[in-house]
């Protein structure tokens, strides 16, 4: 996995807008619950580690009525851009995590598939 901070993006909500299209079942973690009208859904481990490729700083989690759910520190800010998956607001707990515990929570094809979409938009 790629944990040099590459700039390819030049804010979260840019990379934002190129995960929207880059997500997809195929991706999401699991699969089967995924909807293209809830592009979020279960892509918070693979987005956390994919935020954290381009800005560095912490993967974070929280729980959730669905289960851990994965998002970044980056310089003090606290960035959660598959927030967008949930109905109502949720709890952060802001518990420090890391790559392995989100790569456990997705599998290296889907971080890599995500990857290769985002560089092919580019």
């Amino acid at each position: 996995m790629n944990t040099a901070k590459e700039k390819f993006f030049d804010n979260p909500v840019e990379l934002y807008r190129r995960l929207r299209k880059a997500w997809s079942a195929k991706t999401a973690s699991p699969s089967e619950s995924w909807s293209a009208e809830n592009p979020a859904k279960n892509h918070c481990s693979v987005t956390a580690l994919i935020v954290q490729d381009h800005f560095g700083g912490d993967i974070l989690t929280t729980k959730t009525v669905g289960g851990t759910h994965f998002y970044n520190l980056i310089s003090g800010t606290r960035w959660d851009l598959t927030v967008s998956q949930f109905a109502e607001p949720i709890p952060f707990d802001d518990n420090v995590s890391s790559r392995d515990a989100a790569l456990q929570d997705t599998t290296l094809e889907k971080y890599l598939a995500v990857t290769q979409r985002l560089q092919a938009q580019l």
